[in-house]
């Protein structure tokens, strides 16, 4: 009896490490889902929803400019921001506020991206902290699930018009 007891003990543990590898793949490669809070991205994603985040892009360096991702903060690592991807490595962007007379311009340095906010006149972002490395992109976000009312895929930014071409 206490064998088979033992026995099955060491089954169910076997079992659930083995479930347990497969979710970590699963979120750590595949995506999962995020609550998104805060007013930076508004009015793409309103404070508190809830989006669908894919992770091979930056596995397989697929970020494009546009693209919305989720990266740890480079102000702290505990925390994740939602932003858009303005300007990729080599790219020319504007690092100023849109309130400011004078326009400033730099370049994204090689094996960094340039992160901002939809709502720019609320956003803490690349214009802060400067470049952000691609090492701390964790996903892409694909689609919004909730509110039901705006679920599908993501609008275009507000803000096409921070998108350099040189």
């Amino acid at each position: 009896m206490f064998r088979n007891a033992l026995g099955k003990t060491f089954r169910f543990l076997g079992y659930t490490v083995q479930y347990g590898c497969i979710a970590h793949c699963a979120f750590e490669y595949l995506g999962g889902v995020v609550v998104c809070s805060g007013p930076s991205m508004e009015p793409t994603i309103q404070n508190s929803d809830i989006v669908f985040s894919e992770n091979l892009s930056r596995h397989f360096y697929c970020i494009r400019k546009g693209d919305i991702v989720i990266a740890k903060s480079p102000n702290d690592p505990k925390s994740n921001i939602c932003k858009r991807v303005i300007g990729l490595e080599g790219d020319k962007v504007c690092t100023s506020n849109p309130s400011d007379f004078l326009k400033s311009h730099s370049y994204v340095p090689k094996g960094h991206v340039w992160l901002e906010g939809d709502n720019l006149r609320n956003s803490t972002d690349s214009r802060c902290y400067g470049p952000v490395p691609y090492g701390l992109i964790r996903g892409r976000i694909c689609f919004k699930i909730w509110p039901l009312n705006d679920f599908g895929f993501l609008r275009a930014s507000p803000n096409g018009h921070r998108f350099l071409d040189d």
